[in-house]
């Protein structure tokens, strides 16, 4: 593994391999804490986008495996505006060892990988959210194994992390279904690449206006934000038509009966999400949040040849 830019990229068995090393690592951890696996290394981290949970879970995953992270704010790059690209890139190459890019257009971080000469990793662009969906299904894993068959169900916008979440679910044999409202749909390039991966691994995709009919037996119920960051121009307009799509103790009520609740977070709390969900017993909304330390700490592993 050179980078890690999709989940798409990786084979079934390296997406699984990568959940294998997370649990490995996550375990180890709370025994006795990681070993120095990282010493002597640096990762570099660009922001153009803020974040909670990918800034201090790369920063944590370095620092419990004896290395360090480089935080670089948006006014220190300015990524293809103050200095090129491909200028950015290999400056940084010679300078730490891995980069982790959240960045608002995919092409950024594509263009990173294309110059750079050490591994980069997408924290987040406009068009996928790989190290959540990784961890997302270390979340799944630890509820209920490595079963094929699961049905997993996203309600709400056809975004980012909807495109990692339907890639991994295929890579892994789980059913994907989502429910979003008209004009909101999945990007077409990332439902062809879906449908490519399920006929190797057998997972059913589906795609539904209704929420009440897409979370019938559904095994996961995800949800995320109705406006991201970069869209904030049209929250108006969207909070007029997400609302049948929240996810609410009724909606929840009509799908399997251990069935968890999901969310990338940060939630607007009683808009996709009520709080008597988000706080209640189907939710794993933080300890979802908390793998994100695990499994990107599998990630870095194997860029950095380590394990």
């Amino acid at each position: 593994m050179k980078h890690f830019l999709a989940v798409s990229d990786l084979s079934s068995a390296e997406v699984q391999d990568l959940l294998d090393l997370a649990v490995k690592l996550k375990e180890e951890y709370f025994k006795k804490g990681n070993p120095p696996y990282f010493k002597g290394k640096v990762l570099g981290m660009i922001f153009q986008k803020p974040s909670l949970r990918t800034r201090v879970s790369f920063d944590m995953a370095m620092r419990h495996c004896g290395g360090d992270a480089l935080y670089l704010s948006p006014n220190e790059i300015g990524l293809g505006k103050r200095e090129a690209i491909s200028d950015i890139a290999r400056v940084l190459s010679g300078y730490v060892h891995a980069l982790m890019a959240r960045v608002f257009d995919h092409a950024h971080v594509l263009e990173l990988a294309k110059w750079s000469e050490i591994p980069v990793i997408n924290g987040l662009s406009d068009y996928n959210h790989p190290c959540q969906a990784m961890a997302d299904a270390l979340t799944i894993q630890e509820k209920f194994g490595k079963t094929k068959g699961l049905n997993v169900t996203f309600v709400g916008d056809g975004n980012n992390v909807a495109v990692s979440l339907m890639h991994v679910a295929a890579k892994l044999g789980w059913n994907f279904t989502i429910a979003n409202p008209e004009g909101y749909d999945l990007a077409p390039k990332a439902v062809e690449i879906a449908q490519e991966i399920a006929k190797e691994t057998g997972s059913k995709l589906t795609f539904l206006r209704d929420p009440h009919e897409a979370v019938k037996g559904a095994h996961v119920i995800y949800t995320d934000t109705w406006t991201s960051m970069g869209q904030e121009e049209e929250a108006a307009k969207r909070e007029k038509v997400f609302p049948p799509y929240q996810v609410n103790a009724q909606l929840v009520s009509e799908a399997d009966k251990d069935v968890i609740v999901m969310h990338c977070l940060p939630a607007h709390r009683n808009q996709e999400l009520t709080d008597d969900v988000a706080d209640g017993p189907h939710s794993v909304i933080f300890p979802q949040a908390h793998n994100r330390l695990h499994a990107q700490k599998a990630i870095l592993a194997r860029l950095f040849g380590v394990m």
